[in-house]
C-alpha cells in the first residue's frame, strides 16, 4: 500500500470505521495535503461555527450560549470591525450572505435569523427542523448541515428547503458534516473533530477528494483547555484564495492544494 493509499486508508477509517476505510482505499479518492500561503491573525477566544468572505473582509460568526457573535473582521490584521451579539440564550452557528442580507443558524433552537448584511439589524427570522450547523450559497441557493451526512439546498427567498443530498464516501454516509463552503462548482466541509476537510459533488453528495490539515496549527500555538478543533472555510473567488481557521486557534490560514502524491494542483 503506497503513501496515498495509506492517508485514504486512515481518513476513511476514521470517519468511516475499519471496514469502510478498506473499501475506501479501493475507491481511490484523490487525497490532497496543503501549502501554507500566508498566516493572518485571528482571535483566539472567537468559538468560530461559520465563516465566509465578501468584498475584501471575512464574515465570522461564533458560538457558545451567551458569547455567540457575528463579526465582520480585517483579514489582515485580524481585527473586529463590527460586532452583533447574538441574544444569549441562543447557540450561535453557521452564517452566509445573500444579496443584503446575512442570514445565521442555530444550533438547538430551530430559529434562524435574517440581518442586514451592511448594519447587522435585524429584519427577521424563520424556523427549521433538526439542528442548525453551517451555511453556504452557490449563487442560485442556500446550502445547509446540520451534523447528519445530509445537505439541504434552501430558497434564498423564502428559506424553505428544497431538496436533500445524501454525503457519501464509497456508498458510506459520513456523519457531522460542519462548516461548508461553495469552491469552484463544489461544496467544501470540515468533518467535526477530525483535520480533514471533504470535496462533495453536489449534485449527488459524493466525496470527490479528501484534503488532510493534520498539523497545520503547531503545538506551539495551542493553549490546553482553550485551543479547539478545526472549523472554518472562506473562499475568496475573485482572488482564488482559500482560507481556513479553527475554534479559539490564534491564526487563520491561506492555504493552496497539493495532491498527495507532491504534485501541485492549479488553483483548488
Amino acid at each position: 500500500m503506497n503513501s496515498g493509499m495509506r492517508t485514504r486508508f486512515w481518513c476513511a477509517a476514521f470517519i468511516l470505521g475499519a471496514t469502510a476505510g478498506a473499501a475506501a482505499v479501493r475507491a481511490a479518492v484523490p487525497t490532497y495535503g496543503i501549502d501554507v500561503i500566508h498566516t493572518y491573525p485571528h482571535d483566539p477566544t472567537a468559538f468560530t461555527e461559520g465563516l465566509f468572505y465578501l468584498d475584501g473582509y471575512l464574515y465570522e460568526s461564533t458560538g457558545l450560549e451567551q458569547r455567540s457573535t457575528i463579526r465582520k473582521v480585517k483579514l489582515e490584521t485580524g481585527e473586529v470591525l463590527q460586532k452583533l451579539d447574538i441574544p444569549p440564550q441562543y447557540f450561535g452557528e453557521g452564517i452566509v450572505n445573500w444579496h443584503s442580507r446575512l442570514i445565521s443558524l442555530t444550533w438547538k433552537s430551530h430559529i434562524g435569523f435574517i440581518f442586514d448584511l451592511a448594519t447587522f439589524k435585524q429584519q427577521g427570522q424563520f424556523d427549521y427542523d433538526g439542528e442548525g450547523w453551517a451555511l453556504t450559497q452557490d449563487g442560485r441557493q442556500i446550502l445547509m448541515s446540520d451534523g447528519t451526512p445530509e445537505i439541504r439546498f434552501i430558497n434564498p427567498q423564502t428559506l424553505k428547503e428544497t431538496r436533500r443530498i445524501t454525503v457519501t464516501l464509497d456508498g458510506k454516509p459520513i456523519r457531522h458534516v460542519n462548516e461548508l463552503e461553495w469552491v469552484k462548482g463544489e461544496i467544501y466541509a470540515n468533518v467535526w473533530q477530525t483535520d480533514w476537510i471533504l470535496r462533495i459533488d453536489p449534485h449527488d453528495g459524493r466525496v470527490v477528494g479528501l484534503i488532510n490539515l493534520a498539523g497545520l496549527l503547531p503545538p506551539s500555538d495551542r493553549v490546553p483547555g482553550q485551543t479547539d478543533v478545526l472549523n472554518g472555510i472562506a473562499y475568496d473567488a475573485k482572488g482564488d484564495r482559500l482560507f481556513v481557521t479553527g475554534k479559539n486557534w490564534p491564526k487563520l490560514f491561506e492555504i493552496r492544494l497539493r495532491r498527495a502524491d507532491g504534485s501541485a494542483q492549479q488553483g483548488h
